[in-house]
C-alpha cells in the first residue's frame, strides 16, 4: 500500500466536490481494471422447463396515489434494507406542470399498504421540466441503487408522443430528492430508423447492474426491429450509467460498439411494450416481465442475450399496463433465504384496472415461485447465485460474495453499501470460499483523477462505486496521479 500512497496528502471526510455522483464525472462508478471471470461450463441447454407454483396476490389495490391522482402505473419496485419501495407514473394538479408525475411510496412489503415518508400521502419526486425534453411528462420510471446514488431512468416528453418521447436519467443520494444528470438532455431517443403509425418514439426504460455494466431496456418505435405497431424491446448497455461512452448495442451479432445510442436498432428480444428486466443470479439469466393474454409472461435470455435457457412462465391474473418486478437494488432478483440454490421468486405490481379518465390504475401484486433453478450444481453457477449476497460471518462482521471472491467487511453499513442483497443470517449453502481480503475500518481511500475511488487491500486496488463509503467506513482520502492508479495490480469492484 505504502508505493502507492507516496503522493497526495490524507483528507479527512469527503468535500462537496467528490460527493457528487459518478454519472456527473468522468468515470463510469469507479469500476476498477478487469476482474477473473468464473470457469465457463459447457454449453447451456435451452428452454429448460422450470417448475411453477406458491400463486400470490395481493387483496387488493396497494399503491395509489392522493385524491386527484387518476391513473397509477408503469411502477419499479425496490427491495431494500428490510423494506419495499416504489416509483411510479401519475398526476397530480399540485405538481406543476400539467402532464405526468413520478411519485414514491414506501411500504413493508409488495403487499403494502404503500405510503409517503412518514406515512402520508405518495409525494410527486419527478415532474417536467419546462423548457426541456421533459417539460410536460416525466413517467415510466426504472430506480437502481450502485453504492450510495440512486439512478432513475424515466420517459420525457415536451408534449404528447410525435416522437418526442426519449429516455432521461436523474440521480439522488436517497431515492426521494432528485437532480437530473446529462445537462437535463436525454440520454437515448427515438432512433427514427423507420416511422411508424405510433408515434411514441422512444422510452419506458428498465435498468440492471451487472458486472460493472448499465443494461437499458427500452421501447422505440422507430426502432427497426419492432414490429408493425412499434412493439419490440432492445437493449444498450456501458458501463457509464449516463451512456454517453462506451456504449454496446445488442444487434444481430450480438454486443457491439456503437459511437452514440442512437446506432440503428436492428434487433428486438422481445415483442412487447413497457416491460421490465432484471437479472437472476440462481438462473444465470436475465428475465424480462411482459404482458399476454393470460397475464405477466416471464422470458428468459442468457447473460450475452444469444439464446434462450428456460421455457417461459406466467404470473396469472388481470392486467392492464406493463409490470414492475420486484427487485433488489441492483435490478437483481432477491435471493431466497430458505433454498437459494434451487428456488426463485418471481413477483411485479402491475395497474389491474382503467379508471374513469381512461388510463390504467389499480397496483396489484402478483407473483409466483419456480423451482428447479439448479443454482448450485456448478462452481460457476454458484458464482452467479451469491454474486453481490452479502451475510453475517462468523467473526461478527460481514461477508460480501463478489464474482467467487469473500471479501470481509468490518462495518455493516458499508457492506449494505456495496452489496446488492444484505441478508440477515448466513445461508448454509453458500460454498466454503477463503476470505481474500479485508475491508477494515478506517481503511484509506485513494482517488485519482479521470479514474475514480477504490480501496487498497492486501496490495490491490478495489474500485468503488462512489464517495459513500469515505464517512460511513470513517476513512480519509488519498489523492493519487493516475498513473500510480493505472499500474496498481487490480481487485474486483467493489460495487458490482
Amino acid at each position: 500500500m505504502l508505493s502507492l500512497l507516496i503522493a497526495g496528502s490524507l483528507v479527512s471526510g469527503c468535500s462537496q466536490t467528490m460527493a457528487q455522483p459518478q454519472a456527473e464525472g468522468t468515470g463510469h462508478g469507479g469500476i476498477a481494471g478487469g476482474a477473473p471471470q468464473p470457469p465457463k461450463d459447457p454449453p447451456r441447454a435451452a428452454d429448460v422447463a422450470l417448475s411453477a407454483g406458491a400463486n400470490r396476490q395481493s387483496g387488493g389495490v396497494v399503491a395509489a396515489g392522493a385524491a386527484d391522482a387518476s391513473y397509477n402505473y408503469g411502477p419499479t419496485v425496490m427491495v431494500e434494507n428490510g423494506r419495499t419501495r416504489i416509483w411510479w407514473c401519475s398526476q397530480y394538479s399540485s405538481a406543476p406542470p400539467p402532464g405526468d408525475d413520478i411519485l414514491y411510496a414506501e411500504g413493508p412489503s409488495a403487499d403494502g399498504p404503500f405510503t409517503g415518508p412518514g406515512g402520508g400521502a405518495p409525494p410527486a419526486v419527478l415532474s417536467g421540466a419546462p423548457g426541456n425534453f421533459d417539460g410536460m411528462h416525466t413517467c415510466d420510471p426504472s430506480v437502481l441503487r450502485v453504492g450510495g446514488t440512486y439512478f432513475m431512468y424515466y420517459t420525457g416528453a415536451a408534449g404528447d408522443h410525435a416522437l418526442g418521447n426519449a429516455i432521461g436519467m436523474a440521480t439522488s443520494p436517497d431515492g426521494i430528492h432528485w437532480t437530473r444528470s446529462n445537462g437535463g438532455k436525454p440520454i437515448l431517443g427515438a432512433s427514427h430508423d423507420v416511422h411508424r403509425a405510433n408515434v411514441y418514439g422512444a422510452g419506458q426504460p428498465s435498468v440492471v447492474f451487472l458486472d460493472g455494466w448499465y443494461y437499458l431496456m427500452f421501447t422505440d418505435t422507430t426502432g427497426r426491429a419492432a414490429g408493425w405497431n412499434g412493439a419490440g424491446q432492445f437493449v444498450v448497455r456501458a458501463h457509464d450509467p449516463a451512456f454517453r461512452e462506451g456504449v454496446e448495442m445488442l444487434g444481430e451479432k450480438g454486443f457491439e460498439p456503437t459511437p452514440t445510442t442512437a446506432a440503428p436498432r436492428t434487433r428486438s428480444v422481445v415483442d412487447a411494450f413497457s416491460v421490465d428486466l432484471e437479472w437472476v443470479g440462481a438462473l444465470d439469466a436475465f428475465a424480462i416481465a411482459h404482458e399476454t393474454a393470460g397475464g405477466t409472461t416471464i422470458t428468459f435470455w442468457d447473460r450475452e442475450f444469444t439464446m434462450q435457457p428456460y421455457k417461459p412462465v406466467v404470473i396469472p391474473g388481470a392486467w392492464k399496463e406493463g409490470p414492475g418486478l420486484v427487485r433488489r437494488p441492483d435490478g437483481h432478483a432477491p435471493t431466497s433465504v430458505s433454498d437459494p440454490c434451487d428456488l426463485v421468486s418471481l413477483d411485479v405490481v402491475r395497474a389491474t384496472e382503467i379508471g374513469p379518465t381512461g388510463a390504467p390504475t389499480g397496483l396489484k401484486h402478483f407473483g409466483l415461485d419456480v423451482k428447479g433453478a439448479g443454482g448450485c450444481s456448478t462452481p460457476s453457477r454458484s458464482t452467479a447465485t451469491f454474486d453481490g449476497v452479502a451475510m453475517p460471518s462468523p467473526d461478527r462482521v460481514i461477508d460480501l460474495y463478489r464474482r467467487g471472491e469473500r471479501i470481509r467487511i468490518d462495518r455493516r453499513s458499508v457492506a449494505a453499501v456495496l452489496a446488492g442483497e444484505l441478508v440477515d443470517r448466513p445461508l448454509p449453502q453458500v460454498p466454503e470460499v477463503p476470505v481474500k481480503t479485508r475491508l477494515r475500518s478506517g481503511a484509506t481511500v485513494v482517488h485519482a483523477y479521470g479514474r475514480g475511488y477504490g480501496m487498497v487491500l492486501d496490495g490491490q486496488l478495489y474500485g468503488l462505486p462512489d464517495t459513500v463509503i469515505v464517512s460511513l467506513n470513517g476513512s480519509g482520502v488519498q489523492e493519487i496521479d493516475p498513473r500510480q492508479w493505472d499500474g496498481a495490480a487490480r481487485g474486483l469492484p467493489l460495487g458490482g
